[in-house]
């Protein structure tokens, strides 16, 4: 990626992805300020596109970076650049990082998230269920993308092993590479929409990138690496969070490969995410059953009647109690959460 990108030609706000949403949030004295979104975060700057272009910003006193993400919107005092304040998120994607008490943002009112895996060692249901959850609990919505189904013995059956991790999952197979991938994403990616992608490192969210931005080759906004061969795994190739316009209209938000996620706060995202369980769950003999061991266990008697995965199942219970955990690890002595 380049340190010193072209300045984007002006674009009004509703094709950034303003909304009344964000509109409602004006005060009658803020309605000289000009809307903008960010467009990039870097440890000391931030950079924003507005209806004039790229805005580099300046942040008002003690405020730092961290505060902010990807996709935000901000009301800027237009002829100084001074940032005077964020609007609430619709949506935020945000993960926490082991050791850390503080969530690590990742991109903000963001529409639809791809989650990109491809048909070989990289396919992981445990790994795509965290992504799904982080989805669900975002507010975003999850579509999983498969790449490099052309190197599968039969990709059918990785199309068919992800359409079950959720109930009314899209997936999307594509080639990262090739125009047709502008199409096969088409229906998430119109006017004023935003997508993010994340995925492991390798398997294709930067090319994709590059396609959806129509800058293939040097020019493009995200460089690619190579993969290793015996574990199909990647190189690291996107350093920093970035917001490109791409064909349809849209937009996207590329991201750094996560290969961990830890799950915190996240409940309400695995409820949807393991909907089969949690509608299994009131038909349990006990209110409080873990579904492990307990005499008249719904989950269990359809774990025996093969309607249920018992992999499933143990998936459910490591993402239940590591969510519970983490609640409990980011608490105060006395119970109280930390800020």
């Amino acid at each position: 990626m380049t340190d010193h990108p072209a300045p984007d030609p002006p674009v009004l706000p509703a094709r950034l992805g303003w909304s009344d949403f964000f509109e409602d949030q004006r005060e009658p004295s803020e309605a000289g300020l000009a809307p903008m979104r960010i467009a990039t975060v870097h440890r000391s700057r931030l950079t924003a596109l507005s209806v004039a272009g790229t805005v580099a910003l300046a942040l008002p006193a003690h405020a730092g970076t961290g505060d902010f993400a990807v996709g935000d919107w901000v009301l800027v005092e237009a002829s100084t650049g001074t940032l005077h304040r964020r609007l609430s998120r619709r949506t935020v994607l945000a993960r926490r990082v082991e050791g850390s008490r503080t969530p690590q943002l990742a991109a903000a009112n963001v529409d639809t998230l791809f989650v990109v895996t491809s048909c070989n060692a990289d396919f992981n249901p445990a790994r795509l269920e965290r992504y799904l959850a982080l989805a669900n609990q975002a507010g975003t919505d999850p579509v999983i993308l498969l790449t490099k189904a052309d190197t599968a013995d039969d990709a059918g059956s990785y199309r068919r092993r992800a359409e079950a991790l959720q109930r009314g999952l899209a997936v999307v197979t594509v080639n990262p590479r090739l125009p047709q991938a502008v199409r096969d994403v088409e229906p998430w990616c119109g006017p004023g929409r935003t997508v993010a992608l994340v995925g492991s490192s390798g398997v294709g969210k930067s090319t994709l990138v590059n396609t959806l931005a129509g800058l293939p080759g040097e020019a493009s906004p995200q460089r690619t690496g190579a993969i290793r061969a015996h574990d199909a795994k990647g190189r690291h190739t996107t350093t920093s969070r970035s917001l490109h316009a791409i064909a349809g209209g849209g937009w996207v938000i590329d991201t750094p490969g996560m290969r961990t996620l830890q799950i915190s706060d996240a409940a309400q995202g695995i409820e949807t995410l393991f909907a089969e369980i949690v509608e299994l769950a009131p038909a349990c003999r006990f209110r409080d059953c873990t579904h492990a061991h307990e005499p008249g266990c719904a989950v269990q008697a359809a774990v025996a009647a093969g309607r249920l995965d018992p992999e499933r199942l143990s998936r459910w219970r490591k993402l239940t109690d590591e969510n519970r955990d983490s609640a409990h690890a980011a608490a105060g002595p006395r119970g109280s959460r930390r800020r």
